[in-house]
């Protein structure tokens, strides 16, 4: 039953933390920092991923030495030249590319033999010789791999053209949701998560910190305003912040970058809103538990950003770290975000894989909250 106090306890209650929240919101408007991190950063990073930073080898610099000119090497010759993956500088001695290729002028060296038209018209398989700079073993192995398929294109071609006998076994190849294997289109929705780790963890952090350093914390927690009220209405302002930049970079990604949306905006605005919870959870114990801002912005660059940026699945691929790392990995929210959202943007909405996600995430976040929470009525007692 519903009696006169206990209502009027409740809309009490209800003022209280719409105070709250209007206080917090325009101590977010007042603070130039605030904003410069919730926008401004987010968009160079957007920026700098959507065009400083790609995955692409393209126009890769190649020295290629044809040791005997005939019409079959010229052939060959002509498909590394026509791909769009190398730039090719052509020479008759695989000496004269020695220097280049140790100062870094080329990325590799292909070698058609003297022998090669003649063991192909005799019906033995000809080879080639790859030679690539292995300091760079990303980029040798782009090289290695692309001059296979330009000898296969090269091949293809011949057969198409009634030159060569068909392969005993074809394989065609088909790449599902990203047919070009543009990397863009998976980098920028791997961003966003970034992005909203900035905006959760650093920003939070940065904040309630700075709060704790003023003595403004303990100040409002002396009126009857109770801990889960208080931390409730500083979050919700930084929580519709989070949402609000993330809203941001997917307009730019879609209708700047040109990366495919294929699944719904209600999964999108359901897996941002579950990563908020860890995100904010882990920014509030941080400034719970340092009380400075340098020490809390300095924390939550190791712990919240550069596990999303290298433990998340972004840029390195998780099952090639080694063991323990990747023990670790299960405990970065990151992990679970950036693959939905890599889903959502170029497969669509798959709610079993979305659900863990959801599920792990929440979890994660309830952790940190409760660590903040217990640790903030510490302090205050």
């Amino acid at each position: 039953m519903v009696t006169p106090r206990s209502w009027k306890a409740r809309a009490g209650g209800v003022r209280r933390f719409a105070a709250l929240v209007r206080k917090e919101s325009y101590q977010i408007i007042r603070d130039p920092s605030s904003i410069l991190i919730a926008f401004v950063l987010p968009m160079i990073l957007l920026f700098l991923f959507g065009y400083g930073v790609s995955l692409d080898t393209t126009r890769t610099r190649i020295g290629l030495v044809v040791k005997d000119e005939t019409p079959l090497t010229r052939d060959l010759a002509a498909s590394f030249e026509a791909s769009r993956y190398f730039a090719v500088v052509e020479g008759r001695d695989r000496r004269d590319f020695k220097d280049d290729l140790v100062l870094g002028r080329v990325r590799g060296l292909v070698v058609i033999p003297a022998s090669f038209a003649a063991d192909l018209e005799a019906g033995r398989e000809p080879t080639i010789q790859v030679i690539v700079d292995g300091a760079d073993p990303n980029t040798a192995n782009f090289v290695q791999n692309y001059v296979q398929g330009a000898v296969a294109n090269w091949e293809r071609q011949r057969t198409n053209q009634g030159l060569a006998l068909p392969p005993a076994i074809a394989a065609g190849q088909r790449f599902w949701f990203n047919p070009e294997l543009t990397s863009r289109n998976f980098l920028v929705p791997g961003s966003i998560a970034i992005v909203m780790t900035l905006v959760g963890t650093l920003l939070t952090s940065l904040v309630v910190a700075r709060e704790w350093e003023r003595g403004t914390m303990e100040a409002m927690m002396a009126t009857p305003v109770s801990a889960a009220e208080l931390l409730a209405g500083k979050l919700l302002p930084y929580f519709i912040l989070g949402l609000t930049a993330m809203t941001l970079c997917v307009l730019i990604a879609v209708f700047l970058f040109d990366v495919p949306f294929r699944g719904s905006v209600g999964a999108l605005y359901v897996l941002s809103a579950t990563f908020l919870m860890p995100a904010l959870g882990q920014g509030l114990l941080i400034s719970a538990v340092t009380k400075n801002q340098f020490l809390a912005s300095q924390l939550a660059l190791i712990s919240g950003f550069l596990p999303a940026f290298l433990l998340s699945g972004f840029l390195f691929e998780i099952n090639s770290m080694p063991t323990v790392i990747q023990w670790i990995t299960y405990v970065v929210p990151a992990r679970y975000l950036i693959p939905s959202l890599q889903t959502v943007f170029l497969a669509g909405d798959i709610w079993p894989m979305f659900a863990q996600a959801i599920a792990v995430m929440l979890l994660i976040g309830a952790i940190f909250f409760a660590l903040a929470a217990r640790n903030t009525r510490k302090r205050i007692n």
